[in-house]
């Protein structure tokens, strides 16, 4: 009666599919059973690791699902679909190269242990704020303002990433075309030796009491900013559990200052008057 019952093609497809659920889950928690009973890594490695297998057997039980129920169709032939599959793999493969670059990056960045679940980090100087998913292809990441940021690793030219126990703070002005660089330089010279003066316990500081990077004015850290100014930067080396309310601090200083001094802001082309 079973023999007869699994003769029939939704039954082996549909029991294909229990097996390979079944080994995916088994797969996924042999992981998690391997990390709770070994302490190699520490818990955000683990945490990146069990998120990037999920992702991979997923991938793998839709391939392994795809390709048993091809081998049981009576219109496509295994052997020669699998042959054919390479030719259009090849294919496929110079018109899809940004998106194989991105798996491959994305393995990259695992690997090397660039990046973890839950790390604040910069991409490109301009988009900064924590890792909440890091897929195959892309990182999502939860800016300041709220907004969920997607990225793919190829589009990645640059990736700021603050290590455990110190962040990089790293605020900003851009300022007009017609703004004295020369002014700029003294007004933001004096934001910096006035954020070290009443934030210097944010610093992070060696052995001896002494400040590893203080704040400092990083002067013109790039022009022509979206076709409107010049960047200004100022840096410090903070604790990270200091790391949000340094910044705020900053900024607050660097928007005292352009009020103050009347700094000429950069501004959009579109602004009309």
């Amino acid at each position: 009666m079973f023999l007869e019952l699994f003769d029939q093609l939704p039954v082996r497809i549909l029991t294909a599919a229990l097996l390979i659920i079944f080994t995916v889950y088994l797969i996924r928690k042999s992981i998690k059973l391997f990390f709770d009973k070994t302490s190699l890594l520490d818990e955000k490695r683990e945490e990146t690791i069990m998120h990037f297998a999920k992702q991979v057997t997923k991938v793998l039980g839709w391939v392994l699902f795809l390709l048993y129920v091809i081998s049981e169709s009576d219109f496509i032939d295994l052997g020669n679909f699998i042959a054919g599959s390479v030719v259009v793999a090849g294919a496929v493969a110079l018109i899809l190269q940004h998106i194989i670059r991105d798996y491959i990056m994305g393995l990259t960045y695992l690997l090397e242990r660039q990046i973890h679940l839950g790390d604040y980090v910069i991409i490109n100087g301009n988009r900064q704020g924590k890792i909440e998913e890091i897929s195959m292809r892309f990182l999502k990441i939860r800016q300041y303002d709220g907004y969920l940021y997607t990225v793919s690793y190829s589009n990645i030219t640059e990736l700021q990433n603050g290590n455990r126990g110190m962040r990089r703070v790293n605020e900003s002005l851009v300022l007009n075309y017609k703004q004295n660089p020369d002014d700029a330089f003294k007004v933001l010279e004096e934001v910096a030796k006035t954020c070290n003066e009443k934030y210097g316990e944010f610093l992070l500081r060696d052995e001896t009491g002494v400040p590893v990077e203080s704040f400092r004015f990083n002067q013109i850290t790039e022009l022509n900013v979206d076709f409107r100014g010049n960047r200004f930067s100022l840096s410090g080396l903070v604790n990270e559990s200091n790391y949000v309310e340094a910044g705020k601090k900053v900024r607050y200083e660097l928007a005292k200052a352009a009020h103050q001094y009347d700094l000429m802001m950069a501004e959009s082309l579109n602004t009309s008057h």
